[in-house]
């Protein structure tokens, strides 16, 4: 950029003295100087392009337009030609390079060092450097490096940089820390559970910066659009040079080569290059700073078209945070029913049976239990204290053909059976996110066809739900697979260029996720199965962040469009005006810089989009 303006202002002062001197001779070579410090790059690059394969770009239209001024007697026009190009160029790339600013410095959650314990003393190394169960000291102030579990200490963690919310974490022994958010007060000792390369703030900074590498179509056709664009204009500014001449009494060459290199200055397609790649980089950046990491402009894109929203309920539109509500025993003992549910749980890890566990309460003797086998979409059989114990839902009584109480309830029922014989009931419950409710009212705003909730649940779980968050149809009591069998359903109702999104928690969705036009994942604070295996991942958790998400999309669209009709309108109007000589090699240049310039200006708005808060 230093080097740009350098060229720039020493060309400058070489073409201001061409100007104010009078001999031709002396004018011609200070001209010719002047158009090497600002031009010869041009050339240069555009020899090297034509060598590569590459011949018909900006580079080469410059080149041969400015060139052919010099050759017809028009050197001022020529040097003009390369300084506002370069001009122009300066200008994209101050604006590229605030955008790329921007976004960095909103992802700059990269540690610089970690503070470890070793013998007894305070070593400084390298984040990479780190081992998982070394003992890091993150003091005041610090940003935590890498992914571990605090031992000693307790403070306030700002995790903004990781979910845009500026609401501070409490944190104490036991707490898990992620590496990129800042420890806010106290002193605090941490084992380090994950190597540096698998951390969150690793694994972030790779997502984001693979984005650019995903095009979406509007680029894709900008790129196709220049490949055949700029031979056609050269070929047809050729015949604009060769043909009047020959044809229209009294035209000469020299006028009409003008004009065929006023039409070759403004037929670049330079604003329309930069400026739309830039509107799809600002909209990743501006999602990223509103907690919502995109993996491509590609998704970006394919949001705006949302016709259906599916969502997965248990950890996307509820807590996942389960508590027992009720227990019915048919013998009338509810502790001896919580502790055969407790212990044939006591090896799953699944939100609920971890309720049970904590309702319980006990310590569980692991002895007591064998022949653990987890029956997928069903639940748990279990020889417990010799005991053959089956918990689960409706599915699972009906697969061992024990008749069981059938109620509706807004909850979880878990049915426990006893060496056969049915033991009763555990209520669970879920509650759902402050959020969710806000965000289905959104997309009904927002003129989604339909708003669609899968869930494993019983019928009544799912109906309790459904009903309270506004959601009209739902689809409950279904395995992993009846889920990716019911998106393909509704994805055979969409319009062909219409687009499903599927918002599920990242941990059990991976297949539809991957079904979806574009996957979302309520990926908290550092899921990886949530950042490995959906297209977008809404770091805060919360579901409004979906709507936000599609507005930011349409927003990134519209700038985006906005430019192309802009840029293509403006450039025809001057390539009919320079077709009839209505305009000089200078408006021409005007024109070309011009463009470019308010495109790139337009283009950034799409990095400083906040959507607005829902109601």
């Amino acid at each position: 950029m230093k080097k740009l303006i350098g060229r720039l202002m020493v060309s400058a002062i070489f073409f201001a003295s061409a100007i104010m001197i009078n001999d031709s001779q002396i004018e011609l070579v200070l001209y010719a100087i002047s158009y090497v410090i600002a031009g010869g790059y041009v050339v240069k690059k555009a020899v090297y392009n034509i060598k590569e394969g590459e011949v018909f770009d900006e580079n080469f239209l410059m080149s041969l337009a400015s060139i052919g001024a010099f050759l017809i007697g028009e050197a001022p026009e020529g040097v003009a030609v390369m300084l506002f190009y370069q001009l122009g160029e300066m200008f994209q790339s101050y604006a590229v390079g605030q955008s790329r600013k921007s976004i960095s410095n909103l992802m700059d959650i990269r540690p610089d060092y970690a503070n470890v314990l070793r013998d007894g003393d305070l070593v400084t190394i390298s984040p990479e450097e780190a081992r998982i169960g070394d003992i890091i000291q993150i003091k005041a102030g610090e940003r935590v490096p890498l992914d571990s579990t605090v031992t000693e200490g307790s403070s306030m963690l700002d995790t903004s940089a990781l979910t845009g919310e500026s609401l501070p974490r409490e944190v104490m022994v036991g707490s898990e820390l992620l590496s990129g958010c800042i420890n806010m007060s106290g002193l605090l000792k941490a084992e380090v559970t994950r190597p540096y390369s698998e951390s969150t703030v690793n694994k972030i900074l790779e997502l984001v910066e693979n984005a650019s590498s995903r095009k979406s179509k509007s680029e894709k056709f900008i790129t196709k659009f220049a490949r055949y664009y700029t031979p056609i204009v050269v070929l047809v500014a050729v015949l604009l040079a060769v043909l009047p001449p020959l044809v229209i009494k009294d035209a000469t060459f020299g006028e009409w080569i003008y004009r065929s290199l006023a039409f070759l200055v403004v037929s670049c397609p330079c604003a329309l290059v930069i400026s739309v790649p830039l509107s799809f980089f600002g909209g990743i950046g501006g999602a990223s700073k509103n907690g919502i990491l995109v993996k491509g402009s590609n998704f970006l894109e394919a949001m705006a078209k949302t016709e259906i929203v599916v969502f997965d309920k248990t950890g996307t539109l509820t807590k996942g945070v389960f508590k027992v509500r009720k227990i019915h025993s048919v013998t009338d003992e509810p502790g001896y029913l919580l502790k055969l549910a407790a212990y044939a749980e006591n090896y799953s890890n699944h939100p609920i049976s971890l309720s049970l566990k904590e309702a319980y309460g006990e310590e569980i003797d692991s002895h007591k239990i064998s022949h653990v086998e987890e029956i997928p979409g069903h639940g748990i059989s279990a020889l417990v204290d010799n005991i053959k114990v089956l918990a689960g839902n409706d599915k699972l009584m009906e697969k061992f053909s024990i008749p069981f109480i059938k109620e509706r309830s807004a909850g979880t029922m878990v049915h426990i059976a006893a060496d056969g014989e049915y033991a009763g009931y555990i209520l669970i419950a879920d509650q759902t996110k402050e959020d969710a409710a806000r965000a289905v009212k959104a997309l009904k705003e927002q003129n989604i066809k339909d708003i669609v909730m899968l869930t494993g649940d019983s019928e009544s779980a799912g109906a309790g739900t459904a009903g309270e968050l506004g959601i009209d149809k739902y689809y409950a009591r279904l395995l992993p697979g009846d889920k990716v069998e019911k998106v393909e359903e509704l994805m055979s109702r969409k319009s062909e260029k219409g687009v499903l999104l599927f918002a599920g928690d990242g941990i059990n969705d991976a297949p539809v996720l991957a079904r979806a036009d574009v996957g979302v994942a309520m990926g908290g604070l550092g899921s990886d199965a949530a950042i490995e295996a959906a297209d977008v991942v809404i770091m805060t958790d919360e579901p409004s962040k979906i709507p936000a998400a599609i507005n930011i999309s349409k927003n990134t669209i519209k700038i985006a469009y906005q430019n192309i009709i802009f840029a293509i309108s403006v450039k025809v109007l001057i390539l009919i005006l320079s077709t009839f000589g209505l305009t000089s090699l200078w408006a021409a240049v005007f024109a070309d810089v011009g463009v470019a310039f308010l495109a790139v200006l337009n283009a950034m708005r799409a990095l400083t989009y906040t959507p607005a808060p829902l109601s």
